[in-house]
């Protein structure tokens, strides 16, 4: 009986956290900070792997992105993930994305200057 519970535990712990990052996050519904970009990711989480796409759009030129392609994968506990998004012209930036409350934080580990260095994004929508 014992073993039967454990299995179930680790069954519902494991589907509980298996698509902790799927849906689009932005930063468009921030209140407290200066807007002068908006971030938005849409992802799809597959088991461990994660793929989707973002982008970066202002009123200034030169912080708009055009779509980045996003690939990763997903850390085993599930609240955290490693991506790497690449432009079309194969320039690319690492990140490490944290699920927290609703709220998913973004931050830029390493690469070009494609995106913004750290932000907190919510959730729009599945």
């Amino acid at each position: 009986m014992k073993k039967f519970l454990l299995i179930i535990l680790l069954i519902a712990s494991k589907s509980f956290s298996q698509n902790r990052f799927s849906g689009t996050w932005s930063n468009e519904k921030c209140k407290d900070c200066k807007k002068e970009y908006i971030f938005t990711i849409t992802i799809a989480q597959s088991n461990s792997a994660i793929f989707g796409t973002a982008e970066i759009t202002s009123d200034h030129k030169e912080l708009n992105s055009g779509i980045l392609e996003i690939s990763g994968y997903v850390y085993p506990l599930g609240d955290k993930a490693q991506i790497k998004l690449k432009d079309k012209d194969g320039i690319s930036s690492s990140a490490v994305l944290m699920a927290n409350d609703g709220a998913l934080q973004f931050s830029k580990r390493g690469g070009a200057d494609l995106v913004p260095k750290e932000i907190i994004l919510n959730k729009l929508y599945e």
